[in-house]
């Protein structure tokens, strides 16, 4: 069959490849790039870029307890404060930091195209160090908003009505959860690296379909969660057992397990 840039101008197959979109294979080498870039960092780094993104996660709670707050009780209003949600996902992922779920697709495909005990190992240091780091910004956070009177009391109270909604759902329904949320998040990363140029309207739209949908995601969920046990909601064993593992595991199926896998798969034949 005949290429149809054949019959174009010089300048006309040079606008065919500029709007063209990036293969599967490029988006893949691009991540796994990325992810390369991610493992080789010091800890420390990595730590502390994580705490902020922790720390930056709890907006989704402050907007989200404001928009509570301020509307009158309707049929719409749960609909309105979904729109809180992705504002701590927007500084976060945005601002380049350390988010858990993101690595889940990032951190695996370099281990994906070589399978060693070194790669491994390497996954798992990334993973423990931007997990821990993202609960002690969210654990530190959620303390001020509950202890330290940085809002209003009417606002915090919108907040641990948001946030109590975690305590509807036992620990299976939460990692069921949070499998979508797990998968939707890789996809960020996945998508920003084929059209970073809308990075705003993808993990804002992305972001909004988990609080609409009421999926969990671990570290937006913990701040939550760290909110509840802070202001005597929850106990530490609900926020461990009840919450955090059950959303990790969900996370990690839904990012790992499911789109880096069928991520990997697509192009596994041409890498």
């Amino acid at each position: 069959m005949a290429d149809p840039a054949e019959k174009l101008s010089p300048k006309e197959r040079e606008q065919v490849e500029e709007n063209s979109p990036a293969p599967a294979k490029v988006v893949h080498a691009s991540i796994s790039k990325q992810g390369e870039e991610e493992l080789e960092r010091p800890a420390s780094s990595l730590f502390w870029s994580a705490v902020a993104a922790g720390i930056a996660i709890m907006a989704s709670v402050f907007v989200s307890g404001a928009l509570h707050h301020h509307l009158p009780p309707a049929p719409w209003r749960e609909t309105v404060v979904a729109f809180g949600y992705p504002v701590g996902f927007l500084i976060v992922v945005l601002g380049r930091m350390q988010l858990f779920t993101e690595q889940t697709v990032v951190a695996i495909l370099p281990f994906a195209r070589e399978s060693t005990l070194r790669n491994a190992g390497r996954v798992a240091r990334l993973w423990a160090i931007v997990f821990a780091g993202n609960l002690v910004g969210t654990a530190a956070v959620s303390a001020l908003a509950a202890q330290g009177h940085v809002q209003s009391d009417a606002m915090l109270d919108g907040m641990i009505a948001v946030a109590g909604k975690l305590l509807e759902r036992g620990a299976f329904d939460t990692m069921m959860q949070a499998i979508p949320a797990g998968f939707i998040m890789a996809s960020v990363a996945w998508i920003r690296s084929a059209n970073n140029e809308t990075g705003f309207s993808i993990v804002l739209v992305l972001t909004l379909a988990i609080s609409l949908c009421g999926f969990a995601h671990v570290i937006a969920g913990a701040a939550e969660a760290f909110l509840l046990m802070w202001t005597g909601h929850a106990s530490v064993g609900w926020v461990i057992g009840g919450f955090l593992l059950p959303a990790l595991a969900g996370n990690v199926i839904g990012g790992t397990g499911l789109f880096a896998v069928l991520a990997h798969a697509q192009v596994s034949q041409e890498i």
